[in-house]
This record gives C-alpha cells, sequence and structure tokens, in this order.
C-alpha cells in the first residue's frame, strides 16, 4: 500500500511515476483529519515533472500552514539534480531513508524529553 498510516499525526507515502504520483499526492489531501506530518518516499520514483513539483509545493504550503512537517526521503542522484537546477533543494527537507525521517519529525515534535524525571 502506497499510503500507510504511521502514527496519528504521521503518514507515509511509497511514491510512484505518474499516474500513480499524482492519485498518492491527492490521496493525501482527501484524508480526514488532514496529518500533521508526511513523509515521502522517493525511493521507486525515477521522475518527476512540473505538475508533481507543483502539487508537493502545494502540500508543502498545507503542511505548514498546520504546522506541520514535510519530509522527502529516498531521492535519487537524477531527481535530486531536480531539485538542485530549480532551488528547491532550499526549501524541502530531505534525508536518506523513512526511518531516519521518522525520526526527524518525532525529535521534532514538542513535549516532555524522554530523559526528564517528575519531581
Amino acid at each position: 500500500m502506497p499510503l500507510e498510516k504511521w502514527s496519528d499525526s504521521v503518514i507515509v507515502v511509497h511514491l510512484a511515476d505518474d499516474p500513480q504520483f499524482s492519485e498518492e499526492i491527492d490521496g493525501i489531501h482527501a484524508l480526514t483529519p488532514p496529518p500533521a506530518n508526511c513523509v515521502l518516499d522517493f525511493a521507486s520514483l525515477h521522475y518527476v515533472n512540473s505538475s508533481n513539483i507543483a502539487s508537493l509545493l502545494r502540500l508543502r504550503r498545507e503542511l505548514y500552514d498546520r504546522k506541520g512537517k514535510l519530509i522527502l526521503c529516498g531521492v535519487s542522484s537524477q531527481i535530486w539534480t531536480t531539485f538542485l537546477i530549480t532551488g528547491l533543494d532550499k526549501i524541502f527537507v530531505f534525508t536518506e531513508n523513512v526511518p531516519t525521517a521518522l525520526a526527524t519529525i518525532q525529535l521534532d515534535q514538542p513535549g516532555e524529553s524522554p530523559n526528564s524525571f517528575a519531581n
């Protein structure tokens, strides 16, 4: 399944090339309630087009407006070049893989430190 609910506030989407890419991103927008954080796994993706990039920017804006986080991971060198050339490498957050992306989200969550003690 390309879209998996990892927790109440995090979904992981394993993307594929179009037309599945568009359907998977549209599926994120259709979720109720909308996710607070999203990890997009690019490991099976071979290319992105301008429509894909526009969808990513729209999703980023929606998550940002909800104080959420969007992390892209598993980006191939070919797709990475597209992000570099367009300057989008400075807009999106990238990690190497899904576990690292999930850890990044978890570390950024507000709340008590796992090492804090009750007095």
